[in-house]
């Protein structure tokens, strides 16, 4: 697995509902962390120093308090580009048909576009994974600048996942609203055909530092 693969895994790990036992992954965590690139995983690294000083409770309190679409720190990529629309479920439709064709199969209470779900698939299919979050990276990029601008630990984590993408973050929210508006430069973007149509599917790797979403979603 990657550098930039570690990172993603990471980071969408630390972007679920923490639970009870989240405390119980950091050992795991950071050991994945010391493969993945300096920067990001000082980063992710700084982030899970923070939870391992919270108990489980205070966790969670803070994860339910970060996330939400008031503040606009939405953990659901297709809300950013169509909202609350009828649009959206095609969307959601778009991405299932996405991860299917690659051989995952997201099964559960996860919603396709959750990032923590986008983040598993961009690691375990790396060049397709990135030209989705590639498609997404406004939206990111806000969500990134929220996180920021509210003081939250939780910024840390979407530098990191933004570090593992092509070309330099946006530093305000005209520049980000400016991505969405025209989409990323054609030479951030991969080099293949775009996300559609997809290729066959892929062989899951066996040195996954723990279960994926999509196994425990289908034990």
């Amino acid at each position: 697995m990657t550098p930039d693969a570690l990172v993603r895994l990471v980071a969408g790990c630390a972007l679920q509902y923490p639970g009870d036992h989240f405390h119980d992954e950091l050992p795991r965590l950071r050991a994945a962390l010391a493969g993945a690139p300096a920067e990001p995983a000082a980063l992710l690294g700084s982030f899970l120093d923070h939870t391992e000083s919270l108990g489980p409770i205070e966790l969670c309190a803070e994860y339910t308090s970060t996330f939400d679409t008031r503040g606009r720190r939405c953990l659901y990529l297709t809300w950013w580009v169509d909202g609350d629309t009828r649009r959206r479920g095609l969307s959601l439709v778009r991405l299932k048909r996405i991860y299917r064709d690659f051989g995952l199969e997201f099964t559960g209470e996860e919603l396709p576009d959750f990032l923590p779900v986008a983040l598993e698939f961009a690691a375990l299919r790396e060049e397709a994974g990135t030209e989705l979050l590639q498609e997404h990276r406004a939206g990111l990029e806000l969500l990134r600048l929220a996180l920021t601008e509210s003081g939250s630990p939780y910024a840390r984590v979407l530098e990191a996942v933004c570090a593992t993408l092509p070309g330099p973050s946006p530093e305000t929210k005209a520049e980000a609203k400016a991505l969405a508006r025209n989409g990323p430069p054609q030479e951030l973007v991969g080099a293949g055909s775009p996300l559609e149509p997809f290729g066959p599917g892929i062989d899951m790797p066996a040195d996954l530092p723990w279960p994926t979403l999509a196994e425990r979603r289908t034990a």
